[in-house]
């Protein structure tokens, strides 16, 4: 830990850094935290933050009482940040010279606090560190522009692009459409070659003003972290421009929603080798069970790929959205989808994930959930040939509320995450829903306001 501390330390002077944002990952993905002056980051070697703010929720709020109580120190007790030197960026937009910095967490006797969602993938990536091998990741991050709206009750609209217009109809892979916003993401690119983020293609997706960016493969740990950095440049470059971008999954009326796809391989780690491929280059066991074990398991992790209500949104008929867990070749209309590709380079696609899940809740999930599947020996559904949108055996549960009743119900996700993270997470996501039942919506008041 030292000599990692001497070497952010030599970092933090070489780049002439001021201040030093010190972040870490609440159960949403807010970035939490302290912005400190350098001379006292480097001093303190890192910080505290009160354990509660791992059981805030999207609106600020914590959950009942006597789970709070039951899951926390009844006295609001600090946990230790540390400082991690592979996750430090430059932050491009800042007046100063400033850096972020992602810390873990951990109690006083230097165990890793339970509710951290980046340790909850660290324990799930030693699981297969374990049995000797290593996931390889690549997501893919949908998202949309809006013009700025400082009104909720008003429904977003497409931004004006260069030419003065608002984008109307479907624009899927139109690079005119992407070059609308060509000055925004000049900004975006230069900012995430800053920080060394590894991003690969910029498209245009389905919906209107809705963009892509994939990410190139690699570590799960440091992808996670490359996402939390990635959400926080878009939004500043957008805002920069005079428009808003949104990883809400379903941000607009008709429009398909917006995913995080996750792309997933797993090498041996003494030969870089892939254990999905026989060596006549045919599907391994491995994979097939891989496949099986997500089919099995995803049902019971829903609520860490489709964290809000608005996440439930875009598994509607006719949203564009995989429903299900089924799987295929080349197909796009399950959930997952086996890409084509050489044999080194076989990957099995999620594509559930919404993009407004924790990155690192989502990977932990989703390599868990294939993981179980290789060591239970699970065997997968036949493969979907044709249209995969209407095939109901393999259905997600409809609604937040269910997800979360068929997690909390989960023995095996319970044994691997943690009671504590379990409860916890569960917790917080019941006092969202519960604030969300309070609003009156729209829908309600044009429908049944004169009618009942």
């Amino acid at each position: 830990m030292a000599n990692q501390l001497d070497q952010l330390t030599l970092w933090l002077k070489e780049h002439k850094i001021t201040e030093v944002e010190c972040l870490i990952s609440d159960l949403t993905g807010i970035a939490r935290g302290k912005i400190s002056p350098t001379s006292k980051f480097i001093n303190e070697k890192g910080m505290r933050l009160p354990e509660s703010v791992l059981l805030q929720s999207v609106t600020g709020d914590y959950v009942e009482d006597d789970i709070y109580y039951e899951l926390l120190d009844p006295a609001d007790i600090d946990m230790l940040c540390r400082p991690d030197e592979n996750a430090v960026f430059v932050v491009p937009w800042a007046i100063e010279p400033t850096a972020q910095v992602i810390h873990d967490t951990y109690d006083k006797q230097g165990r890793p606090i339970e509710l951290s969602p980046r340790n909850i993938l660290k324990k799930v990536l030693k699981l297969y560190a374990d049995k000797g091998w290593k996931p390889i990741v690549a997501p893919e991050m949908e998202f949309y522009l809006t013009k700025r709206s400082d009104d909720p009750d008003y429904p977003l609209q497409p931004p004006v692009g260069r030419s003065g217009r608002q984008e109307t109809g479907r624009q899927s892979f139109s690079i005119d459409a992407a070059n609308e916003f060509d000055p925004l993401f000049e900004d975006m690119y230069d900012w995430c070659e800053l920080q060394k983020l590894d991003l690969d293609t910029l498209i245009h997706e389905e919906g209107t003003a809705q963009m892509e960016i994939n990410f190139r493969h690699g570590d799960a740990l440091h992808l996670a972290d490359q996402i939390i950095v990635f959400k926080r440049t878009m939004r500043e470059a957008a805002l920069k421009h005079n428009v808003t971008a949104t990883f809400m999954a379903k941000p607009m009326t008709g429009e398909p929603g917006s995913a995080m796809h996750l792309h997933q391989s797993v090498v041996d780690l003494k030969t870089g080798k892939t254990v999905f491929s026989e060596d006549d280059g045919t599907m391994s066991e491995l994979f097939r069970h891989h496949i099986g074990g997500l089919q099995k398991y995803i049902p019971e992790a829903l609520p860490l790929f489709a964290p809000n209500v608005n996440s439930f949104r875009r598994f509607l008929p006719d949203t564009s959205a995989p429903v299900n867990v089924e799987w295929g070749e080349e197909n796009r209309t399950v959930g997952l989808r086996v890409p084509d590709s050489d044999p080194q380079n076989r990957r099995v696609e999620n594509r559930l994930a919404g993009a407004d899940a924790n990155p690192y809740l989502a990977l932990a999930a989703s390599l868990l959930c294939g993981y179980l599947g290789m060591i239970e020996g699970i065997e997968p559904s036949a493969p979907v040939k044709g249209r995969g949108y209407e095939r109901r055996n393999l259905r997600l549960p409809l609604t937040l509320e269910a997800a979360l009743e068929r997690m909390e119900q989960s023995v095996t996700i319970e044994q691997y995450l943690g009671t504590r993270f379990t409860r916890g997470y569960v917790a917080v996501k019941r006092a969202e829903h519960e604030n969300f039942k309070r609003v009156i919506s729209s829908w309600e008041r044009e429908f049944l306001l004169m009618s009942v």
